[in-house]
């Protein structure tokens, strides 16, 4: 977010003119109320609060490009962005939708948006995890493994010191086999050699959280009660085992582990401050 807020009213013209032909007087004004958003985040907490970012009234026809501005500039800065329809909305929501829930859903947008890219900076780690889970999978412990991880062999200073110490050098040369045998599936499994073959695994179904109407509180001071019922429905669910080829389960393997990795109160912080401070609502057919 650090180098976004860098970015000057040309860069951002710049950047538009990519995606976005014409329009230019539009594209000049966005990106001037855009660097001015960007400013107020460097101004001290205590004199932020007193400037408020203005909203911005896009006039024009059906496919003039008012929805791709406003989208590329969400995706420019990583902002939040949501589109809604004002016909969908009323004042007090008797008919149709409320409009805090336009802030509920704009918060679900960034929750959403945050623990992806959390996600993807512990991918690597969650990677390293599943490899081992898998290889747990097609090299489970012998009987006689389990027996002995149960049991495990103790010394005593008698006449039958010299047969556990066979014993120990059995446990230790088996021990190695297994390390070796394990080390040559995990060549394979990184090879692709292995993608076809099936294992059981047991998958855990949680709750995703839907892009609309998850938030309960009526407004945004309500957000972090909202986040721990989040919280606490993630870390829910059913589990049933199923046999499935190594690509399908690894793939199920690895959004398992992302989301056990995952700080969902640094998720759901981070994305409260990023909705207050650079979220875009555009609201459509006014």
């Amino acid at each position: 977010m650090s180098d976004k807020t860098e970015l000057t009213p040309k860069q951002i013209v710049s950047a538009l003119d990519t995606y976005i032909i014409g329009q230019q007087k539009a594209k000049k004004a966005v990106a001037i109320a855009l660097r001015n958003r960007m400013r107020r985040l460097k101004l001290p907490e205590d004199i932020r609060e007193e400037v408020a970012p203005k909203n911005i009234l896009m006039i024009g026809p059906t496919g003039v490009g008012k929805t791709e501005i406003a989208r590329r500039l969400a995706k420019l800065t990583a902002a939040p962005f949501l589109k809604v329809e004002a016909t969908k909305y009323t004042e007090v929501g008797y008919v149709g939708r409320d409009v805090e829930s336009m802030i509920r859903d704009l918060m679900a947008v960034g929750f959403n948006m945050v623990k992806a890219e959390m996600q993807e900076g512990l991918k690597e780690a969650a990677e390293q995890r599943v490899e081992e889970a898998l290889l747990d999978l097609l090299l489970p412990p012998s009987p006689s493994k389990k027996k002995e991880q149960s049991n495990p062999p103790f010394l005593l200073n008698s006449a039958f010191g010299s047969e556990n110490a066979e014993t120990v050098q059995g446990s230790q040369k088996t021990e190695s086999e297994d390390a070796s045998t394990r080390e040559r599936f995990r060549q394979w499994l990184r090879e692709g050699k292995l993608e076809d073959k099936e294992v059981e695994i047991t998958i855990t179904k949680q709750n995703r959280m839907p892009t609309m109407e998850i938030f309960a509180g009526g407004n945004i001071e309500d957000f972090e009660e909202t986040m721990q019922n989040i919280t606490s429905m993630l870390s829910g669910g059913r589990s049933k085992k199923k046999m499935l080829s190594i690509k399908d389960a690894r793939r199920i393997l690895l959004e398992e582990e992302l989301d056990k990795l995952v700080d969902t109160e640094k998720v759901s912080e981070e994305a409260r401050k990023r909705v207050e401070e650079m979220g875009i609502i555009f609201i459509d057919e006014i």
